[in-house]
């Protein structure tokens, strides 16, 4: 097999269990099942969705130069078509993931948590990096497809593997963890996240701490030791034979204990004892939030035998990414304003943590700090009293401005002093002409909601109303 091969086409034959037509490949680079995405050489898994079905898309992949596709048994096509019939792409999808995870020798990370899942995933993939080769999630690739993706795509010459792994309810995590069979499991935190799929707080913690069904006795348990879930979780993770807990966080008696930290604009300044040695290090995002999911970062390291020194260093390079807090300097008349992207996803805990930094972003000369807030999603019946309570949190920050859309966003803008309600509508489309109108030189100006809140096209029209600040002519400070 080639240096750069993935798989042979007899190892793919021997774990789906499927039946080869024509002519087998010698090469196959990597795994797919987008054919917008698909690279040369790829194999390309027909998978069938709740509203697609890949097989639509088998000749597009055979002409983008895939080398091989998966089909369902019994799909008519072309016998000069290499292909590998199957009983269900999905399964024969999971089967090869399964044999990836089989022969890899690397030390697997399991990632999950009801808030900072992706960005604590893209911090140990770049603290790892330097100590060795790393495999991880391509953006938030952690559910029933995307697990068993990227675990398709997992290297077999791979020092690490990085895995992210999410649920919207009750059972989805175990049969993930039993695939990925992590060497070490971080769970950042347990916060109201969908909550409406869920009876109680305690349902979604136990939900969490289904990724300890896959890890051996040996393994290693990362839990926030300030969440009021830690103990319930010591004890899920016990019950499993998992007796090796390393907690992080900001109480007396976590093992990674936070010392301090500033929060700047752009980067955070973080000192810190991991698992009893002193670090200190610059993280290459602002947050509160992101400093405590740092230590769990430097605590994984550690446990799987990692380079800490390394792994610390690295954290400078961190970036905040799209959606998930990512910054752009945008020119407008006179200077610039900052737009700050929280568009993915929000839920109250991850609502908190964003007004938290922007309040802590500076503002130019006579600038103001502008929140645009879209509905917080799949909270169930308790979500218009969660948007209340947000209200109290928004009104103590210095925010100046807030623009609100959606129904249950309406309870939040109720509860704000008149002096900082801007506009309110009833969904994104109505706060178009709102946002564009607002911003002033100086600003800071940060846009949140969940995804079905429709909020990132309102990034998406900043940026295309306004240039970014280092190709216009000219571009003022904002400190």
């Amino acid at each position: 097999m080639p240096a750069d091969a993935l798989w042979t086409t007899d190892e793919l034959i021997v774990a789906t269990d499927g039946t080869m037509i024509g002519e087998r490949p010698a090469f196959i680079g990597g795994v797919s099942i987008d054919t917008r995405t698909l690279s040369k050489g790829d194999v390309y898994v027909a998978i069938k969705g709740e509203h697609m079905d890949g097989h639509t898309f088998v000749y597009n992949a055979m002409e983008k130069g895939a080398a091989l596709v998966i089909v369902r048994r019994g799909v008519v096509g072309s016998e000069r078509t290499p292909r590998l019939e199957v009983d269900d792409p999905l399964r024969a999808m999971e089967a090869i993931g399964i044999a990836a995870r089989k022969r890899s020798r690397a030390k697997v990370i399991a990632v999950t948590g009801s808030v900072g899942k992706t960005s604590t995933k893209e911090a140990l993939r770049l603290g790892l990096a330097r100590d060795g080769r790393v495999h991880a999630s391509v953006a938030s690739y952690n559910n029933h497809w995307g697990v068993p993706l990227t675990l398709a795509r997992f290297p077999a010459q791979a020092d690490f593997g990085v895995f992210e792994v999410g649920m919207n309810h009750p059972g989805e995590i175990e049969p993930l963890s039993r695939m990925i069979r992590p060497d070490v499991a971080v769970i950042t935190n347990v916060e109201p996240v969908h909550i409406g799929h869920f009876n109680s707080v305690e349902e979604i913690a136990d939900a969490k701490a289904e990724v300890f069904a896959g890890m051996s006795s040996d393994g290693g348990a990362i839990l926030n030791r300030d969440n009021a879930f830690f103990e319930h979780l010591c004890g899920k993770a016990k019950d499993a034979g998992v007796d090796r807990i390393i907690s992080f966080g900001e109480h007396q008696d976590a093992d990674t204990k936070l010392g301090s930290f500033v929060l700047h604009s752009s980067c955070s300044c973080v000192s810190a004892s991991v698992c009893g040695q002193d670090v200190t290090y610059k993280l290459g995002a602002p947050g509160r939030h992101l400093v405590i999911n740092s230590l769990a970062v430097l605590s994984a390291v550690v446990a799987v035998g990692g380079d800490l020194a390394l792994a610390a260093l690295a954290l400078g390079d961190v970036k905040a990414p799209k959606g998930r807090g990512e910054r752009s300097d945008l020119a407008v008349d006179g200077g610039y304003f900052v737009l700050i992207d929280e568009s993915y996803n929000a839920n109250p805990a991850s609502m908190r943590a964003a007004i938290s930094t922007l309040q802590n972003t500076k503002t130019g000369p006579g600038g103001r700090r502008i929140a645009v807030l879209g509905d917080m999603l799949e909270l169930g019946p308790s979500g218009p009293e969660l948007h209340a309570e947000l209200g109290a949190c928004v009104a103590d920050s210095d925010v100046d401005v807030v623009l609100a859309c959606g129904e249950n966003m309406q309870r939040l803008w109720d509860a704000l002093p008149r002096a900082i309600q801007g506009r309110y509508a009833t969904d994104s489309d109505g706060l178009a002409d709102a946002v564009v109108d607002a911003v002033r030189p100086g600003d800071v100006i940060m846009i949140k909601g969940s995804l079905g809140s429709k909020m990132g096209p309102l990034v998406n029209l900043l940026k295309n109303q306004f240039e970014t600040a280092g190709d216009a002519p000219a571009k003022s400070g904002t400190g």
